[in-house]
Order: C-alpha cells, then sequence, then structure tokens
C-alpha cells in the first residue's frame, strides 16, 4: 500500500509547489526600471514630470511588464498579501495610464491633457483597455472597482500613489510600489504632495487643498489610522503643511476652514 501513499504525497507536493503562494510576490522589476530610467524627480523634490518621448522607445519592455501582468490569475491575486495586491493593483493603474498616453501621443509626440483622449460619452478612464485576469477592464475599475470599492483595504493613501498624468496629480513615483515597502512608499508620498505648496498651502486662516480631498473626501473619513473626518486626516500631516500645534489641533476639531483648489489638468510631461 505504499505505492499509492507515495503517489497521494508527491501529489500533495505538486499541489503546494503549483500554489499561488509558492511563487511569491509579483515582480515590479521591469516597470522600476521604466520609472528610474524616464521619470524626473523636481529639484525640491515635491513633483516629477515624465520622459514620455524617451519612454517611448522602450514600449517594448512597458508591453512586457503589462503581459506580465495580464498572466495574473485571479486565485494567485487572492493569494497574496493585501499590500502586496495594493502594490500590484498601483502599479498595474500607473502602467496602464503610461501606455494609455504613448498610444494617443500623435506624430509630434505632443498631447495636451488625458482628458483629451476618449469620446463625448466615453472618457479616458472609461476605456476597457486594460487585460487583467482574463478579461478587459477600465482604469476607473482597477481605481474604484478593485482598490476602493472592493472593501479590503480602506486605504486613503492610494490617491497619492496611482497617477492620472496630469499636473494636479500628486507624483508618479521614480520607483514600483512594493508589497514590502508600501505602507513607507504611500507615507512618503502624503507627505511629499502636502508639502507641496502649488497644491496645498495654509494663508490668512484658511487651509487650502487640492480637489482630490474634495473629490474622495469619504475615502479620508472612513477611520484609517483614527481619522474620521477630511480635518483629522490632513491634521497628521500638519508639519509638512507649515501648521502649528494649535492650527493643527483646530484643523482636527473642523474648526478650520477649508477651501479646494482648482485641478490642472495638463499633461504631466517633461519639457525639454
Amino acid at each position: 500500500m505504499w505505492l499509492p501513499r507515495a503517489k497521494l504525497l508527491v501529489s500533495t507536493l505538486l499541489l503546494l509547489l503549483c500554489s499561488p503562494k509558492a511563487f511569491g510576490e509579483f515582480d515590479h522589476g521591469l516597470w522600476g526600471l521604466l520609472l528610474s530610467k524616464h521619470v524626473v524627480v523636481s529639484e525640491d523634490g515635491r513633483s516629477t514630470a515624465v520622459d514620455y518621448i524617451s519612454l517611448g522607445t522602450n514600449r517594448e519592455q512597458l508591453d512586457q511588464y503589462l503581459k506580465q501582468a495580464s498572466g495574473v490569475s485571479r486565485a494567485t491575486f487572492d493569494a497574496w498579501e493585501t499590500s502586496e495586491q495594493l502594490s500590484f493593483l498601483i502599479n498595474l493603474y500607473n502602467a496602464a495610464t503610461v501606455d494609455l498616453i504613448l498610444d494617443n501621443m500623435n506624430s509630434t509626440d505632443t498631447l495636451a491633457s488625458i482628458r483629451d483622449i476618449g469620446s463625448l460619452f466615453t472618457s479616458a478612464w472609461e476605456l476597457e483597455r486594460v487585460a487583467l485576469f482574463g478579461q478587459r477592464v477600465t482604469l476607473d475599475f482597477i481605481e474604484h472597482d478593485m482598490i476602493r470599492g472592493s472593501g479590503r483595504y480602506n486605504e486613503p493613501r492610494i490617491h497619492f500613489a496611482v497617477n492620472c498624468a496630469a499636473i494636479g496629480c500628486p507624483a508618479l513615483r521614480a520607483e514600483a510600489y512594493t508589497g514590502a515597502k508600501l505602507n513607507a512608499q504611500l507615507e512618503d508620498a502624503v507627505r511629499i504632495f502636502l508639502s507641496d505648496r502649488s497644491r496645498n498651502y495654509f494663508d490668512d486662516g484658511r487651509l487650502y487643498l487640492s480637489s482630490i480631498f474634495k473629490w474622495y473626501r469619504e475615502d479620508f473619513e472612513r477611520g484609517w489610522g483614527g481619522s474620521n473626518s477630511l480635518g483629522e486626516f490632513v491634521a497628521r500631516y500638519s508639519s509638512e503643511l507649515g501648521l502649528s500645534a494649535e492650527q493643527a489641533e483646530t484643523l482636527a476639531k473642523g474648526n478650520m476652514r477649508i477651501r479646494f483648489l482648482s485641478y490642472n489638468w495638463a499633461l504631466n510631461q517633461l519639457n525639454k
């Protein structure tokens, strides 16, 4: 009777070796390499610009990364830690957005805004062009259904990581997000964005914030880090905003006026 048992043992070992967990985390090396080569960080470190023209010469690497991502099954994805799932979705969103921009640049390599892509009835974010789990999905699906709507993450800091290819967006990070470093990377992204006075600042008793905080206000009020209001969330980063301890307390208590700034939708392209 040892033979059937041996076969059963071998079958069990093969099943374990072929399980999603056995393959470890997804390798974002190709995407990280492209970011390090083609994303230019400003001198103050608070913003970035993308060299789409030079990146366009590396389309094969971008295509290969997106192809690798498309090969991930839903079962494999679900077996990952949530930090790895989230880093995968953020990187896929950003890579697919860059791919969309490159596909829509004309012969002179110019495109004014991502909002110029699509049609009157279908925006750039509603185009079914991203291969994921054996189907074609939209950028909106990745952000609003997979990340925000899945109920898995409750992570408002993703709004400073997913990049919409516009100047008003938080900077496209010059490195890939990874599960192991995700918390530190997201925290860094928030601090960089809130320290940028072109997007967020305090003046004459009022706090002026990016419209991101208006559009996704509910995400910042769901208890992440103990923050149940927009004021409480933003007050966590009072030093980045240049607020005193007293001003931060006023903000956290909801007693500071907040105004939202207009959004710059111009393409985040490097100007040479």
